[in-house]
């Protein structure tokens, strides 16, 4: 059997070369139990050296950093190309939805090719722009506070305004999920005007890229048993995507 310290050497060595690590996949491989390895993770997480997540543990503590929306877009670009074009296609004839900030919803935005009228309703200012160019969008503003990071909308003048329509769906994304500890994003503001929108939406649709996985933002949104459909890369680890499924969760992998 391999002793702890060799053990717990062994695990920050696969972290270095993989950036991210599995407790099953641990377990199996060093031959002890699963319990075993999250003790091990503890004891590590304590000493700085990685930040244990859901079923599994990171290099670097998850919290998010609050980054402009313009840089953001670029970060896993490609995988929310695919989750934008999954997203567009769910796009009905005739269909109303709510957008919210964000940029996978910025990428989401340029996938839409409208069916007969699109009506829309967004907290994000440059989705409104980029929608009132487009033939076919009705597009509804929401007014508020700016807040420049993200180019949404923040406040209880928005909050009322949302709470007056409804809507078929809701695009919206998120800085980090969890299926135990939920949805978070950059400001408790932010949260606050996400969750008016899911109560005005019959459908949740969570826009979000593996990488947030086990990250964190500021504030907690809800839980994701809120959230109707999911579409996120194929890096999603396969026990998270049962677990979440598990919560009522629809996963789509693009």
């Amino acid at each position: 059997m391999v002793g702890i310290n060799d053990r717990r050497k062994y695990i920050l060595d696969s972290m270095v070369r993989k950036g991210y690590l599995k407790v099953a996949e641990l377990s199996e491989t060093l031959g002890v139990t699963q319990t075993t390895i999250r003790k091990d993770l503890t004891y590590l997480e304590k000493k700085g050296l990685l930040y244990r997540a859901y079923g599994s543990a990171l290099p670097t503590a998850p919290q998010v950093q609050d980054i402009a929306l313009d840089n953001k877009k670029l970060i896993n670009y490609d995988e929310k190309q695919r989750i934008g074009a999954a997203a567009a296609s769910m796009l009905e004839e005739n269909d109303s939805v709510i957008i919210s900030s964000g940029s996978t919803a910025a990428v989401f935005v340029d996938s839409i090719k409208v069916k007969g009228r699109l009506n829309v309703v967004s907290t994000a200012v440059n989705v409104s722009q980029k929608l009132s160019e487009t033939k076919g969008v009705s597009v509804m503003q929401v007014g508020g506070m700016i807040y420049s990071n993200t180019l949404s909308v923040t406040g209880e003048d928005a909050i009322k305004t949302l709470s007056n329509v409804y809507c078929h769906k809701m695009f919206f994304g998120a800085d980090g999920f969890d299926p135990e500890y939920g949805m978070t994003c950059g400001s408790m503001e932010e949260a606050e005007i996400t969750r008016q929108m899911m109560k005005s939406s019959r459908q949740c649709i969570m826009l979000c890229d593996s990488s947030k996985m086990g990250k964190k933002g500021f504030a907690r949104i809800s839980g994701m048993e809120e959230v109707d459909v999911l579409i996120t890369d194929s890096g999603l680890p396969e026990k998270t995507r049962e677990d979440l499924e598990a919560l009522g969760v629809k996963v789509l992998l693009v």
